[in-house]
């Protein structure tokens, strides 16, 4: 099928047409303020539910904490060492509804290496093989099957090299290896969940800021035009992220900033496995560096309170910098310097603030709070667990007006472009386009119109093709340069490569 469904688009003509319908005195049933990932998602629980639903944002969908992830869909390890064990089930349970289910095409099996080096106590290294079966054992809890994320191991010297190849090798015994999922890109996710809540007839705003809200509705601002409207809704779900604080006024919130840095694959001698490397002095802490698509490594993570007024990006500090760099060539042959770092990116954590303690220390349960009015905020949790928590922000709203609806369906709801694996891999369009759209790959080619110019990379040493700009401004909501280069794709994540790829971006908008 070389064509996408009309109701799944989104393009500065739906917009135009939604708002106009609002102005003429549509009222939702649900209005939903944030499209980040819990957003997004709640806008499809509802939707698929048989709401009418509003999804509003200030900026664009992913703009916020959703692009800035790891782009890991894990399953909660790293919460058992913190005594988390509900937290690390919850986890494990919505990366199997995602890497089996709903998302298989933006989520591939990710092994995960941990070398044993001398350095490492060896009670260090008994316990992390205990907490990777532990993994396992979450795993087979969750209902995910081994042949979908294979049983944790032990491997040897020459297999952690074939997986590292620039591996420390003096003190080197071998390593352990676990299984987790991966995102082909968070910010895809976040597209795909807003597209497949459209098609159930969600209406989707970008560029629509909520000035104030209240349980039974909004005063909303098109940005593009600053013209303000009232929307009346029977609920309203604030999913604002480390923003909700703003329209919920009772709400602390207590962000950290996680911050990764961009560097080329050759800077590791390849990899097809992610490295993890411990923060010496902090049991429960790790730094990763992780494969990623074109040829690039993500390296993070850090956790630093932030305090003062919330930034629209946030940026990374020198020192985060440094440590991240410092951390993980405790690991290699050679250091890596800042020579080699290409981007940095960095996102806040919308923890509750729980008092005292660190940020890391602060638990990443989700929380669903409803105002005396009525107005429903869902904070904290993680990627992974969106689903969830969209799940139990849709009840709250539904149990604080009395109202109901049908049951929740997004457990089982493949979202656009999803389909099972040995049907992807009949699908007939280049590898890595299916890896990104899935069963619309065709659809993507055939935004080229037959011309093989537009099919080729937009510039050398990239790999997006203008026919990928286009499909994005046809049917993946992208208004402006902004959208395409640094959520639809993210050549952005890499000055340079932004740079480079800007003509033809704005090419894209000027002709799609």
């Amino acid at each position: 099928m070389n064509t996408t469904e009309p109701s799944r688009s989104l393009n500065a003509a739906r917009r135009a047409r939604d708002l106009d319908a609002l102005a003429a005195g549509a009222r939702p049933d649900l209005l939903v303020i944030g499209g980040g990932a819990t957003g997004a998602g709640v806008a499809l629980d509802a939707a698929a539910r048989g709401l009418s639903v509003v999804l509003v944002d200030k900026h664009d969908l992913a703009f916020g904490t959703s692009r800035w992830s790891s782009k890991l869909a894990h399953g909660g390890l790293r919460y058992l060492g913190t005594g988390h064990v509900g937290v690390a089930h919850e986890s494990a349970v919505e990366r199997g509804v995602l890497i089996e289910r709903t998302a298989p095409h933006l989520i591939r099996a990710l092994p995960n290496v941990f070398p044993l080096l001398n350095s490492l106590d060896p009670r260090a290294a008994a316990l992390i093989r205990a907490g990777h079966l532990a993994g396992d054992a979450l795993r087979a809890a969750a209902g995910t099957s081994r042949h979908t994320l294979p049983r944790s191991r032990r491997v040897t010297r020459a297999e952690l090299r074939r997986l590292v190849p620039r591996v420390r090798e003096d003190g080197l015994r071998g390593g352990l290896v676990f299984w987790d999922g991966q995102l082909i890109d968070d910010a895809r996710l976040v597209v795909a969940l807003a597209r497949t809540a459209a098609g159930l007839g969600a209406r989707v705003l970008t560029r629509c800021a909520a000035v104030e809200a209240t349980g039974t509705g909004a005063v909303l601002r098109d940005e593009t035009t600053g013209e303000r409207f009232e929307l009346p809704a029977r609920m309203v779900v604030n999913a604002a992220g480390v923003w909700a604080g703003s329209l919920a006024p009772g709400i602390t919130l207590r962000p950290s900033r996680g911050t990764h840095l961009v560097l080329p694959r050759a800077a590791f001698g390849g990899m097809d496995a992610a490295l993890t490397v411990p923060v010496p002095g902090e049991p429960h802490r790790f730094v990763f560096a992780l494969p990623a698509p074109g040829d690039r490594v993500y390296l993070g993570l850090t956790d630093e309170e932030v305090k003062g007024e919330i930034p629209d990006v946030p940026e990374a500090t020198e020192d985060e910098v440094d440590f991240l760099l410092a951390t993980i060539s405790a690991a290699l042959r050679a250091p890596l310097t800042r020579a080699d770092v290409l981007g940095a990116f960095s996102g806040l954590r919308p923890l509750l603030d729980a008092g005292n303690g660190r940020t890391s220390d602060v638990s990443r349960r989700h929380a669903v709070l409803t105002a005396p009015d009525g107005l429903v905020t869902v904070v904290g949790g993680k990627l992974t667990t969106y689903r969830r928590m969209a799940e139990d922000a849709v009840d709250a709203a539904l149990a604080a007006r009395g109202a109901t609806a049908g049951p929740c369906r997004t457990r089982r709801l493949p979202l656009v472009g999803a389909a099972g694996r040995a049907a992807l891999g009949a699908v007939p369009a280049p590898a890595r386009l299916v890896r990104r759209y899935g069963t619309e790959a065709p659809a993507v080619v055939a935004a080229a119109g037959g011309d093989p110019r537009l099919l080729e990379p937009i510039a050398p040493g990239l790999t997006t093709t203008r026919a990928e700009l286009l499909f994005a401004v046809r049917h993946e909501g992208a208004l402006d340069a902004g959208d395409l280069l640094d959520r639809r794709t993210r050549i952005g994540l890499v000055p340079a490569d932004r740079e480079r790829a800007g003509e033809a971006a704005r090419e894209a908008l000027a002709t799609a």
